[in-house]
């Protein structure tokens, strides 16, 4: 009997080694061939995509391009897809509220993948948080629409052109437009050549050593005049450079303030003549009757109206005058002949 128990006992010990054996190379294998770890060291959390491209469960997470981990579950939720996924723990620090999830692909046939991007320095997400979603890469089937839409375009614009629409259209089919263009071309090349030859301004200032000369003694006394400005030499100098001239111009500036001021203040007689009504209605009841009075010399009326208007009182008045000037002569050629005094003595 002892000898029985003590088999029995070794079988036990023979047994419980080789489960032992068994579950250590189960999770050997486990941390060797999967890239999340033992589920001690996994770190859950979730994603909401509007369309996840054929994402299935057991696709890789990878953060940064390095993968870190895989896709557990994929559900449909209200305005998309809810994907669960873990990664390695040691991302807590790293996947944050700053990082962006989008859609990615492993290949060119459209293996889906979840890529993170790395947001360090960010509020840690709790597990089974959701992280925030980014702009997702188009896919191969977007691609492929966009280039369909792209070659549509190219061959609307090709149809176009051979129907001879817009002004490449033209060129191309229209032989009154190639032969505008061709003379246009043909005119480049003649003032080209002329240029060349030194024909023309244009030409003369290419090729003639004498109108580049008369250019750079032009730039060197407009350097040689800013050399002067600049030393304070002139008047316009010492204006740019004196502070005196400059504090005088002020002063006077300020002074022409004061007197606009004043002016518009109503200031003085300027100012009145600006502002006040009353003198503004006295100047327009003057011009007013200035008006008067020249719209009467225009009808003739008074004497110096009839004097512009009447011919006969005109011609009298010269008359009178032609005498006078006569009877002045004659007083002065013979004075006594007017001059005839005589003094009695009582």
């Amino acid at each position: 009997m002892p000898r029985t128990r003590s088999l029995a006992w070794a079988e036990l010990k023979f047994g419980l080694i080789a489960v032992f054996a068994l579950v250590m190379a189960g999770l050997l294998i486990f941390a060797v061939g999967g890239s999340g770890g033992f589920f001690w060291q996994n770190y859950p959390l979730k994603v909401q995509f509007p369309n996840v491209a054929g994402l299935l469960s057991g696709s890789p997470v990878r953060v940064a391009g390095v993968e870190v981990g895989s896709v557990v579950d994929v559900k449909l939720v209200a305005g998309g897809a809810e994907v669960w996924f873990t990664i390695l723990d040691d991302m807590r620090p790293i996947v944050t509220d700053r990082s962006r999830a989008k859609i990615g692909s492993i290949s060119l046939l459209g293996e889906g993948a979840v890529d993170i991007e790395a947001g360090p320095g960010g509020t840690t997400i709790p597990d089974w948080g959701y992280v925030p979603t980014g702009t997702a890469a188009p896919t191969i089937a977007e691609l492929t629409e966009q280039a369909g839409t792209g070659i549509q375009d190219v061959t609307a614009m090709i149809a176009d052109l051979r129907a001879g629409k817009g002004t490449v259209g033209k060129l191309l089919t229209d032989e009154a437009v190639y032969r505008d263009f061709n003379s246009l071309i043909s005119a480049a090349d003649r003032v080209a050549q002329n240029i060349a030859r030194g024909q023309g301004t244009m030409g003369k200032f290419a090729n003639d050593p004498k109108v580049y000369d008369e250019l750079n003694a032009s730039v060197a006394n407009l350097n040689a005049i800013t050399t002067k400005l600049k030393n304070g030499e002139g008047s316009l100098g010492q204006l740019l450079n004196d502070p005196a001239l400059a504090k005088s111009l002020n002063t006077t500036t300020s002074n022409l303030e004061g007197v606009t001021g004043k002016l518009n203040r109503g200031e003085g007689t300027a100012g009145k003549l600006l502002t006040d009504d009353a003198l503004y209605k006295r100047m327009d009841s003057l011009t007013a009757r200035l008006d008067t009075v020249v719209q009467n010399l225009n009808n003739g009326e008074g004497t110096a109206g009839q004097l512009l208007h009447d011919k006969q009182l005109y011609e009298n008045m010269n008359q009178t005058v032609a005498e006078m000037r006569s009877l002045i002569a004659e007083i002065k050629k013979d004075p006594k002949k007017f001059l005839n005094v005589k003094v009695s003595v009582f």
